[in-house]
């Protein structure tokens, strides 16, 4: 018997690797890509746009990026903010806070992350949310409804993420 010559190969159809292995393969090459282009996103927010604000800020602009926050807001007249959260979190108590009379916007967006806002039980909060597998919510069992008490408006989004709205622990 000879050994098959090299043009002899060529005519044979080369085997390609079944359709479930090719789709499956790109998938996880997607997600790689996927992984790796979040994660510099948000090493780029991270170094590019600290946290501000303490205890006694009237507007906080808090960033929490693989990393978490715990503050513990007294501000005279808060008037808002914002909170941006990606593959971390944390948690915004503002019961010691007193709200600006106008009232005040706390902007949140979490992505792959999340947090807690608490509030105290004689504000009014106006929730409005986006989520896409995730999700935003308020639990106040004890909450006002006082149609002239101050109001915190929360406008949140959370991809793959949450934010809770409680009156505490």
């Amino acid at each position: 018997m000879s050994e098959p010559r090299d043009d002899d190969l060529e005519d044979q159809p080369r085997r390609r690797r079944p359709l479930v292995v090719r789709l499956l393969g790109g998938f996880v090459v997607l997600n790689l890509l996927f992984a790796l282009v979040s994660v510099g996103i948000a090493l780029y927010i991270k170094f590019t746009h600290p946290s501000v604000g303490d205890e006694e800020s009237d507007e906080v602009d808090l960033v929490t990026i693989f990393d978490g926050v715990e503050l513990k807001s007294r501000a005279a007249a808060f008037r808002g903010g914002s909170w941006i959260t990606m593959f971390g979190g944390g948690e915004l108590d503002l019961r010691e806070a007193t709200l600006d009379p106008s009232g005040a916007t706390l902007r949140v967006n979490a992505i792959m992350g999340g947090g807690d806002v608490q509030v105290p039980d004689g504000w009014n909060v106006e929730l409005a949310s986006k989520a896409i597998m995730g999700g935003v919510g308020a639990h106040r069992p004890s909450a006002t409804e006082d149609p002239y008490a101050p109001t915190l408006r929360i406008e949140a989004r959370a991809i793959m993420g949450g934010f809770g709205v409680t009156s505490g622990d």
